[in-house]
């Protein structure tokens, strides 16, 4: 097949003209309605160029079924499409084409959609049967066509949609599938009945049949350990510290996987490994707001990390928009070791500033207008923290600047953690504002 293009407006053809293209790929074709030109004619002249909620539903089931056909034979592609106004795209596979073709311009021209809801029902998949609950043998050639391991994979996702463990084989020429359904994917469904509509739960009550198909051993692992066992039991109770984990994230993030947590944990703990396409000549890198935009981005990924760690409601280094210097002298520091990025202070420069005597607490001192760099966060990871790195980093931000460490300014409120770093460095007392 190749690349088609077909007009559903008499010509002569000109950039208003509704059109169809016909674009093949590998194991699929897409059929993209191209009413551009002539919803912006509709809209100039204050006619209705939106497409009807009834058209939209039936692009969308269209659209579902094929790709859910399109995967089922084997393709794994990431689908994005749009139902108008301006575009109304399906992927249908190639036997279909014609027919999504000559639906599509009954919809548009005639406005009837039934050829588009026959073309969902046509491919539509027996998903419901294949899932229903027992064991039982799917064969290949009469339940379904694929090679068993592709029919699997599919109908693993499939499953896992629903809620359910597959309990799936592949043999030669069949697959065996066991549908299941765990307590907390039921009381999940239950409770959050607007996020699963129309879902109904056909596996809990499910008995075998006396005379069922038994699954045969085929070597490996030994079989049937659990069949006729009951059910697991589970009760409620408090687990302390469940809910939060010291990186900043909910612990809860795990049920998914955890790789979002994962990520973000190793960065917190290691800390954030440094891009190879950025040149450090030392380990110390000062980051200005008018720095390439490479070590401003840096900058505000490490930023995240104390971000989410202390649930902060903004990110301390915003500046990602086009080089730009800022009155107070905005900048931070990246220490780097080991190809990470394990420190960071971000600091201006201010003139207000008042004494606190670290001593007894009390942050009514005196007021100073000298002009002070001011710490506005320091983040260390946590593999490297009471190791000196933090006192190390306000240290170069006094060097830089030209002042003593102790006349370096802290922004309030301070942690208990900046406190004990500021007592160490300072034990007579800093400045705040």
């Amino acid at each position: 097949m190749t690349e088609q293009t077909v007009y559903l407006d008499p010509g002569p053809y000109d950039w208003r003209s509704r059109k169809i293209h016909i674009r093949p790929h590998r194991w699929y074709a897409t059929v993209r309605l191209d009413r551009d030109g002539y919803a912006d004619v509709r809209r100039r002249q204050g006619l209705d160029f939106e497409l009807p909620s009834a058209y939209a539903e039936a692009v969308n089931e269209a659209n579902s079924a094929a790709i859910d056909r399109i995967r089922y034979e084997g393709n794994s592609d990431t689908f994005v499409w749009s139902d108008g106004p301006e575009w109304v795209t399906l992927f249908v596979p190639f036997r279909h084409v014609e027919a999504t073709v000559e639906a599509l311009r009954a919809a548009e021209l005639n406005h009837d959609y039934g050829m588009l809801r026959a073309l969902a029902e046509r491919l539509a998949l027996p998903i419901d049967d294949w899932l229903a609950p027992g064991e039982r043998e799917l064969i290949r050639g009469v339940d379904f066509d694929p090679p068993p391991g592709v029919f699997l994979r599919f109908l693993r996702g499939k499953a896992k949609r629903y809620g359910v463990r597959l309990n799936g084989r592949a043999t030669a020429g069949s697959v065996w599938v066991r549908p299941t359904l765990s307590p907390v994917e039921k009381l999940l469904r239950e409770n959050l009945p607007e996020r699963y509509p129309g879902w109904v739960d056909r596996w809990s009550s499910h008995v075998e049949p006396d005379g069922a198909s038994v699954r045969p051993w085929v070597g490996g692992q030994d079989q049937g350990l659990s069949y006729g066992a009951t059910r697991v039991e589970f009760r409620d109770v408090a687990i302390p510290g469940h809910g939060a984990c010291p990186c900043g994230m909910s612990l809860r993030d795990l049920e998914d996987g955890g790789n979002e947590h994962t990520a973000h944990h190793t960065s917190w703990t290691f800390g954030v490994r440094a891009p190879k396409n950025l040149e450090w000549y030392s380990e110390l890198a000062v980051v200005t707001t008018q720095s390439p935009i490479a070590w401003r981005r840096l900058a505000n990924k490490v930023a995240r990390m104390p971000q989410k760690e202390e649930h902060y409601d903004f990110n301390s280094w915003t500046h990602l928009g086009e080089p730009e210097a800022t009155a107070d002298n905005v900048r931070a520091y990246l220490l780097k070791a080991n190809g990470y990025v394990i420190g960071y202070l971000v600091a201006h420069d201010t003139s207000e500033h008042r004494s606190w005597d670290l001593i007894d607490g009390s942050p009514d001192g005196d007021r100073d207008d000298t002009l002070r760099p001011r710490i506005i966060l320091i983040w260390v990871a946590d593999l490297y923290r009471r190791q000196g790195i933090g006192a190390t980093l306000v240290q170069a931000l006094a060097d830089d600047f030209g002042c003593q460490i102790t006349d370096v300014s802290w922004s309030t409120p301070v942690s208990n953690a900046g406190q004990r770093l500021a007592a160490r460095i300072s034990p007579l007392g800093i400045w705040i504002s």
